[in-house]
C-alpha cells in the first residue's frame, strides 16, 4: 500500500522517464481516440460557471473543472452524483434514451467516478465504482462495473512487453506441448496458421526469434496506451475489467474478471461475455460467446468461437467455428472447427488439425508414458475419438480416425487414413479397418464436410480453411496407406493380383500391422482388400471431381488447354508433402519459401504473412488441379488422358457421387426402421410428426441437392469434351 497525495490524482499516467521528447502524457491517447471517433472530434470546450453550477447542486465533483471539456449540444442536468478526476472529454449528451433488448436507460453519467477519460456521445454510465483510463465509444452503456481500469503498460492480451519492462512479465502460451518447448506469443491478429508456423517449425530457430520480433515490434514499445471501449457496446453488472480492450457492438454482462484481453467485436461479428466468465491474457475473436462460468487464461480464440457451461481453455488456440462446454482444454492448438461437449471431456497436449470432435468422457492425453511432462498428440482433419477413450503421449493420427470406446493402454500410430480404430480386449489386440469411414459411414463423412461449412459464421475469412474430406492432403496419406497395406499383404504371401480386385476381398478378414501400438499384444488389419479397393476409389473420385470442378471454372479453356496447363505434372513429379496450415492446405515447398523469406527479414509485419497466406489460397485451385491430374495419371498407369477417356471418368465419377447419396438416404432411412427408436412412439404418425422421414431430412435433401449440381456440372463438361 502506498500513500499518495490527491493533487495530481488522475495525472501522470506515463512515468517522466517513459515520455517521448516533447510527448506529453496524452500523446498516445489522442492518436486513439482519433481511431474510435470518427471524424476527430475538434469542437471540445471549456464547462461555462452555469454548467459549473449545475454540476456541482446536481452532486458532482470534479479535482479540476478546467480539465473537463464537453462537446456541444450539452446537458450538464444528466451528469449526477459523480466524481471526475484528470482529463475528461465528452462527446454530445442529449436528453435519449439507449435500449439494448429489455435493458433501458437514460444517456448520461451518475453515480460513478471517471479518471481520465474519453467519452463518445450519447454515452450512459450508472452506478461504476471506478473507470480510469479509457476511451468510450458513442452510445455505450456501462452500468453497475466495480473496477474498470487501464495501467500504462497495458498489453490487452498481445505477447509483447513494454518499455522498462523485463522480459519475464511476457505472456507466452505453451501449445502442444507442456513442457513448453513449442511456446508462442499471442497477438491481436494471431490465426491458427500463425499459430502453427510459430510452434511446429522449431528446428528453425531464425524463423522462430524472427516471429517473436516481429510480435514485439508490432505489439511493443512505448507506455500509456489507453484501453478501449467500441461503440454501441453494453457492459453490466460485471467486477473486473483491467487492461481489456473491447470492440464494437459487444455485449458483456455478469463477467466476474477480465484481464488483459482483447475482445474483437463488429456490428457484423458482435462477441458476447456472459456470466461467471473470467478471462485473463489473451484474445477473444470476432463473434465469439463465452457464457456461464467459462474460464480462458493464456489463450486466443478465433472467429465465431464458442465456450459454455464452465469449459476451461488454458495455454491453448482454438481455431476458427469451434464449441467447447463443460470440457478441459490445456496446452493445445487446435484448428477451425472443433467441437468438444460434456463435463468429462479432457484434452491436453495435442496438436489437431480441423474438423474434429470429441465424445463424451474422452480423455486424450491421460498418461505421459516419459519421465517428464513433455509427450504429445497430433491428429490430422477429422479426428474423432469415441465415447470414454483414453488415448497415451505420445500418438499419432491420420486424417479421419474414429477411435471406438475404450481405454487404449499403449501409445498408438495410426498412418491409415479415414479408419475405425478398435481395442479388442478380449482378444487382447489392436483392430484397425482402413477405408471404415467410405466403406460404412458416408453418412457422417459427408456431413463432416457440410457441418464444417454450414456452421462458418465469419464475415471476413482472415483463415482459410479446406472442408473437403478428400483434399491433397488426405489423398497423398491415402497413397502412403496403400503402400503400406500391400507391403502388409506381401509379407503375408499375397500376390501383387491379389491386391488388384476386390473379388476376394470377402475372403481376407485379417491381416497382421506394425507399429501401429507401442505394444507386444497383436495388431490386425481388417478387411484389407476391401480397404484397398475403397481407398482406389477415393482417389479416383478425388481425381476426377477435383479437375471436373477446376475445368468447369475455367470455360475459355478447352479441353487441350487443360492438358498443356496440367499434363506435365507426371505422377512422380506430382507435389508429395502438403501441410495444414490452420485448415489451409498448403504444399510444403511454399511454406518453406516462406520461412525462408521471413528468417531473411522480407517480412516485418503478421499483416505482410497474411497476404502470403491469401496467395497461396489464390494458388491453391491450380496447385490442386495438378495434384489431381497427377493422382489419375497414377491410377491409370501408361493410359492416356484422352477426351473420350475423360469422359468415361466423369461418368464414373457421377455414379460415384449417387451411390454416396444412395447411401446417406439408407443410412438416414435405417433409423425409421429401428423398433427401438419406435418403441417410445404410440404409432407411427406420432413418429412422423416428432421426427419427420428419411425423405424429408434436411441433409438428405441438401445430399440429393449436392448430386444434382454434380450432375449438371458433368453435362456441361460432356459438351466441351
Amino acid at each position: 500500500m502506498k500513500i499518495l497525495a490527491p493533487g495530481r490524482y488522475g495525472c501522470d499516467f506515463i512515468p517522466p522517464e517513459f515520455l517521448p521528447t516533447g510527448k506529453d502524457e496524452y500523446w498516445l491517447r489522442d492518436a486513439q481516440q482519433v481511431a474510435v471517433f470518427s471524424p476527430e472530434r475538434k469542437n471540445r470546450r471549456s464547462l461555462k460557471p452555469r454548467e459549473i453550477d449545475i454540476l456541482a447542486r446536481n452532486g458532482n465533483y470534479s479535482s479540476d473543472w478546467n480539465k473537463f471539456l464537453v462537446t456541444d449540444p450539452f446537458d450538464p442536468a444528466l451528469i449526477r452524483n459523480s466524481s471526475f478526476y484528470g482529463l475528461i472529454r465528452l462527446g454530445t449528451l442529449g436528453n435519449v434514451l439507449l435500449k439494448h433488448h429489455d435493458f433501458c436507460v437514460p444517456s448520461g453519467i451518475r453515480n460513478s467516478t471517471i479518471i481520465s477519460c474519453d467519452i463518445g456521445d450519447d454515452t450512459a454510465i450508472q452506478d461504476c465504482s471506478y473507470i480510469s483510463h479509457y476511451i468510450i465509444g458513442d452510445n455505450c452503456i456501462l452500468s453497475r462495473i466495480d473496477e474498470m481500469q487501464t495501467t500504462n503498460h497495458a498489453k490487452f492480451g498481445n505477447g509483447a512487453i513494454k518499455d522498462g519492462e523485463e522480459e519475464d512479465v511476457r505472456v507466452w502460451i505453451d501449445v502442444m506441448n507442456e513442457a513448453g518447448g513449442r511456446s508462442i506469443l499471442p497477438f491481436a491478429d494471431m490465426i491458427c496458421a500463425d499459430a502453427f508456423l510459430w510452434a511446429a517449425y522449431r528446428d528453425d530457430t531464425v524463423l522462430v526469434e524472427k516471429l517473436k520480433s516481429i510480435t514485439q515490434g508490432q505489439y511493443g514499445g512505448s507506455r500509456g496506451t489507453y484501453g478501449t471501449i467500441g461503440k454501441s457496446t453494453v457492459i453490466k453488472s460485471c467486477a473486473i475489467i483491467k487492461d481489456t480492450v473491447v470492440g464494437e457492438a459487444a455485449y458483456i454482462k455478469g463477467a466476474n474478471k477480465l484481464k488483459n484481453v482483447t475482445i474483437h467485436s463488429s456490428e457484423d461479428e458482435p462477441s458476447q461475455i456472459g456470466e461467471g466468465v473470467e478471462m485473463v491474457n489473451g484474445i477473444v475473436g470476432y463473434g465469439c460467446h463465452a457464457f456461464y462460468g467459462s474460464k480462458a487464461v493464456r489463450f486466443v480464440m478465433g472467429r465465431n468461437c464458442n465456450l459454455k457451461y464452465g469449459a476451461r481453455l488454458i495455454h491453448s488456440v482454438l481455431g476458427d467455428n469451434s464449441t467447447v462446454s463443460c470440457c478441459e482444454i490445456l496446452n493445445n492448438l487446435i484448428f477451425p472447427v472443433h467441437e468438444q461437449h460434456h463435463n468429462n471431456s479432457f484434452l491436453i497436449a495435442t496438436l489437431i488439425q480441423g474438423m474434429s470432435n470429441l465424445a463424451a468422457a474422452a480423455t486424450i492425453g491421460s498418461n505421459h508414458n516419459s519421465r517428464a511432462n513433455d509427450g504429445e498428440i497430433r491428429a490430422n482433419r477429422g479426428f474423432w475419438p469415441g465415447l470414454a477413450v483414453t488415448l497415451k503421449h505420445s500418438s499419432c493420427f491420420a486424417s479421419f480416425v474414429i477411435i471406438a470406446k475404450g481405454e487404449y493402454p499403449s501409445e498408438l500410430n495410426i498412418p491409415l487414413p479415414f479408419s475405425l480404430v478398435n481395442n479388442n480386449i478380449h482378444k487382447n489386440r489392436l483392430e484397425v479397418m482402413p477405408a471404415y469411414y467410405w466403406i460404412h459411414n458416408l453418412y457422417a463423412l459427408e456431413r463432416n464436410s457440410w457441418k464444417s461449412l454450414d456452421r462458418d459464421r465469419r464475415k471476413i475469412k482472415v483463415q482459410h480453411i479446406e472442408t473437403d474430406y478428400l483434399a491433397p492432403d488426405t489423398a497423398e496419406e491415402i497413397i502412403g496407406a496403400l503402400a503400406l497395406l500391400e507391403g502388409w499383404l506381401g509379407e503375408a504371401g499375397f500376390s501383387q493380383g491379389d491386391m488388384t480386385g476386390s473379388e476376394n476381398a470377402g475372403e481376407i478378414r485379417l491381416i497382421s500391422g506394425r507399429h501401429l501400438e507401442r505394444s507386444k499384444r497383436g495388431q490386425v488389419i481388417v478387411k484389407p482388400l476391401t480397404a484397398i479397393a475403397a481407398y482406389r476409389q477415393m482417389l479416383r473420385y478425388y481425381a476426377v471431381k477435383t479437375l471436373a470442378a477446376f475445368f468447369d471454372s475455367k470455360p475459355d479453356l478447352d479441353f487441350g488447354g487443360l492438358c498443356d496447363l496440367l499434363g506435365e505434372t507426371a505422377p512422380e513429379q506430382r507435389i508429395r508433402e502438403w501441410v495444414n496450415m490452420g485448415g489451409q492446405i498448403v504444399p510444403a515447398f511454399r511454406v518453406d519459401e516462406l520461412r525462408e523469406a521471413i528468417g531473411n527479414g522480407e517480412y516485418k509485419t503478421w499483416e505482410e504473412i497474411h497476404r502470403a497466406y491469401d496467395a497461396w489460397h489464390a494458388a491453391y485451385p491450380l496447385d490442386r488441379a495438378r495434384h489431381a491430374w497427377a493422382v489419375l495419371a497414377l491410377l491409370r498407369g501408361a493410359a492416356a488422358l484422352t477426351s473420350d477417356v475423360f469422359k468415361k471418368e466423369l461418368s464414373a465419377a457421377l455414379e460415384t457421387r449417387r451411390r454416396i447419396t444412395k447411401e446417406i438416404y439408407e443410412t438416414r432411412e435405417k433409423d425409421f426402421r429401428n423398433l427401438f427408436k419406435r418403441a417410445t412412439f404410440r404409432n407411427q404418425a406420432e413418429m412422423g410428426q416428432v421426427l419427420g422421414t428419411a425423405d424429408s431430412s434436411s441433409f438428405v435433401r441438401l445430399a440429393r441437392e449436392a448430386e444434382g449440381r454434380f450432375k449438371e456440372m458433368v453435362a456441361r463438361l460432356h459438351t466441351r469434351l
